[in-house]
């Protein structure tokens, strides 16, 4: 790709005169830092904010801004900055996507780092959900903000504001302008001592005169969610160390920063050799990584004298009787040969120590398995009993593991081999009929052959042939977008109940069977009818043409209208009723013995038993779900079964469970039933509640979902409704499947009676 302007006339010709004036100009410092896809991702992102519609003034700001913000954090943002923006057009207007354009140079500068700043997007991204009115006057003080703050202590003090006035609007504008008493108080509880973007540059001198070379550096935001546990680590050739350091018991936070550099700079010019540690339990790790500590310490201090004191101020141990404190008198046991320690390990330790090789990196192995196996009669927690100097790394650094090759180490099992068999084969040869899981050939007979308990071979043998999962996309309402294979379908086989439950509920409900009766014959096909008074049709209409004739004869304009045509009137209607069977569905109702599942299990036999009598087309399937990848889906009847013993079966062991993922069901179900030839096709969800899943806190997230899967379905010419039980769906079921589509039962004892009527007024 060329670096003239000239050869990128397929864009810069959408662009108007001013914003390609302002290109010319900032073109010359925008080929010194960007690359040709750099700068194909910069015009691009031009173009598509011109689209969008939102202003003149949103893409000069973006010319002008993105070769500063590729400067500072690499071309490779450019994509999520402007992805984050057009994101943002749905939600808010063109003069908040201005200023989140116009300073993003500033939370560059002080993040400083790629990852730092697409977090910081996120969060944007959360607060225009939570406080869209609080956006503006924040970005409008981001650099004074971020002064104070590290990105963690700017979402905590964001999302107070967006908390404590949810619904106060004026005071919510003046929190976030920092005009309010409470907005400063909060400010200055999450002030941070120092903070790196201010002192990165004086420890990479100060560690460049330690070991006379560079050490890459990134701050990590460990404290996003809370500052306790932030450690250093390294990876990746990086040293991270957290975004900010309070004062550590009187000691400033640039000390703190020292040693932990140093300390994290020590392991990657001193380690030899990597430790073997697959073999090695959580206890044996944390002692030999205690020892390791001590030995590139050692090694350094024996380099530079002053790092002892360094190093010493930051520990504190206790004499209390955990793990943890043994570890930190330990360290500081090494670490300090003259420190008075009454105990008679770190005395152990501190001879095996003086003793050993510090140049054998085996030594740290060697002798922290010694140290393990003296301290292992004593309780140790691999979480609670750590060190406790604040200014060592988790060790990852040090330790080696094998690599599993994970498409050789782990054979996929043979696959089952289904063999279709006459039942004289069948009786002949096989001696166990009921193969097993573990069986590589299982026959399946070509007609029902059945058990002595009354159940098909076919239904018995091997295990339940795997369908394969089924991703579907999933609405995201705060980023107004869906997210792309998000949730997975798994479509399971029935477990067989006794049909003679379900004969059971027919005999119980005879009476009502009996009252539907002259109902459904009013909705059987009424045959042949002709449709007079058609200029084109398939037959004269003797009465229309002698009556035209009558008019030509007295001369007045006669009727053209003259044809008839013979229609036949057929039902062709597919119906999918999808039952909601989460855990819910086990409770019981109230003042009496049954469950809502019992009443729904009725429910859908009734149905069943309406449609079949109908004659139209019908499926019974049902859903549950644990977390976004195990929806599982269950098939009671398809369209093209019959109404007859092994569906009854089926819903006999019709079980509730789980919870309630209805977004993912209702496209599934949509699936099946585009797979149906019919002129209306109806879907019916039968519920006791909201959707909600295990995997999901946010109540409108899954609603909003379901919305979406329901306006999806009504594209391809289905027709959803809802009977829901909960007597509280008035607050969300309007929005799931808008103001008419849905039927709230109040009194849940009457579904059975309730569910064949509504189908018969749906399907008129």
């Amino acid at each position: 790709m060329s670096f003239a302007l000239e050869d990128h006339a397929e864009l810069t010709d959408e662009l108007d005169d001013a914003q390609r004036a302002i290109l010319e100009q900032c073109w010359p410092d925008a080929i010194r830092v960007l690359s040709p896809r750099g700068l194909d991702n910069w015009l691009k992102g031009a173009v598509a904010l011109a689209h969008m519609g939102r202003g003149d003034h949103i893409v000069r700001t973006w010319i002008e801004v993105v070769p500063i913000l590729a400067r500072d954090l690499g071309e490779d943002v450019i994509p999520d900055l402007a992805q984050a923006c057009l994101g943002f057009a749905s939600r808010t207007s063109g003069a908040v996507i201005e200023r989140v354009i116009a300073t993003a140079p500033v939370a560059s500068r002080r993040l400083s780092d790629p990852d730092l700043f697409r977090t910081y997007l996120q969060f944007l991204n959360q607060l225009l959900a939570q406080a869209p009115r609080g956006l503006r006057p924040m970005l409008e003080h981001l650099e004074e903000l971020l002064d104070v703050l590290t990105l963690g202590g700017l979402r905590r003090w964001a999302n107070w504001g967006a908390q404590a006035h949810r619904t106060n609007f004026e005071e919510m504008t003046r929190y976030f302008s920092l005009e309010s008493a409470e907005s400063q108080a909060i400010l200055q509880n999450e002030r941070k001592g120092t903070l790196f973007v201010d002192i990165h540059r004086r420890i990479g001198m100060y560690l460049r005169a330690l070991w006379g070379r560079d050490f890459l550096m990134r701050p990590t935001a460990g404290d996003f969610e809370t500052r306790e546990g932030a450690k250093p680590y390294i990876a990746e050739f990086f040293l991270h160390l957290p975004d900010a350091y309070d004062d550590w018991n009187g000691e400033p936070g640039l000390d703190l920063y020292r040693a932990a550099a140093a300390h994290a700079a020590a392991h990657v010019a001193l380690t030899i050799a990597a430790i073997p540690g697959d073999e090695l339990n959580a206890l044996q790790q944390q002692c030999v990584g205690l020892i390791e500590d001590a030995r590139i310490e050692a090694l350094s201090i024996a380099q530079f004298p002053r790092l002892r004191d360094l190093w010493r101020k930051f520990h504190a141990p206790s004499t209390d009787g955990t793990m943890g404190a043994q570890f930190d008198r330990i360290a500081l046991g090494l670490l300090d040969p003259e420190a008075q320690i009454d105990d008679p390990v770190v005395d152990w330790v501190r001879d095996a120590f003086a003793k050993a090789d510090l140049s054998d990196a085996a030594m740290s192995r060697e002798l922290g398995l010694h140290l393990a196996h003296q301290l292992r009669n004593r309780p140790f927690s691999a979480y609670r009993d750590v060190q406790g100097a604040p200014y060592r790394d988790d060790n990852r650094y040090i330790w080696e593991f094998e690599e599993i090759d994970w498409e050789k180490g782990f054979a996929p099992a043979p696959e089952q081999v289904r063999k279709y068999v006459s039942v004289s084969e069948m009786v002949n040869e096989v001696e166990v009929e009921t193969a097993g899981d573990d069986a590589q050939e299982i026959w399946v007979s070509e007609t029902e052959f059945f058990d002595d308990d009354g159940l098909s071979f076919n239904e018995k043998e091997g295990k339940e042939p795997t369908s394969p999962p089924v991703p579907y996309d999933e609405f995201d309402y705060k980023i107004q977008m869906h997210r792309p294979s998000w949730a997975t379908v798994l479509e399971k086989r029935p477990k067989l109940g006794d049909p003679s439950e379900i004969d059971a509920i027919l005999t119980e409900n005879r009476k009502l069977t009996q009252r539907m009766r002259h109902l459904l014959d009013a909705m059987q096909p009424q045959g042949v009818q002709r449709i007079r008074k058609l200029e084109d049709g398939d037959e004269i209409d003797i009465n229309a043409a002698l009556q035209a004739m009558v008019d030509i004869r007295m001369g007045q304009q006669p009727d053209p209208q003259i044809m008839m045509r013979s229609v036949r009137k057929v039902r062709d209607i597919a119906v999918m009723t999808l039952l909601d069977l989460s855990e819910s569905t086990n409770d019981q109702v109230a003042g009496q013995d049954q469950t809502v599942l019992d009443l729904t299990k009725a429910a859908t036999v009734l149905l069943a038993e309406a449609i079949a009598k109908v004659g139209d087309a019908f499926a019974l399937h049902g859903f549950c779900s644990d977390g976004r990848h195990n929806v599982f889906y269950q098939r009671y009847k398809d369209f093209d079964q019959r109404w007859d013993e092994m569906p009854k079966a089926r819903l006999a062991g019709m079980q509730g469970q789980l919870s309630t993922r209805m977004g993912a069901a209702i496209r599934h179900a949509g699936h099946h039933l585009g797979q149906v030839q019919a002129a209306k096709k109806l879907m019916l969800v039968i519920t006791d509640g909201a959707p909600a899943d295990i995997d999901e806190r946010d109540p409108q997230y899954l609603r909003q979902d379901a919305r979406a899967a329901v306006l999806e379905v009504e594209k391809h010419g289905v027709i959803p409704f809802c009977l829901t039980l909960d007597p509280r769906a008035d607050q969300y079921v309007a929005q799931i499947f808008g103001q008419r589509n849905f039927f709230i039962l109040d009194n849940v004892e009457r579904l059975p009676e309730r569910l064949p009527q509504l189908y018969a007024g749906l399907t008129r």
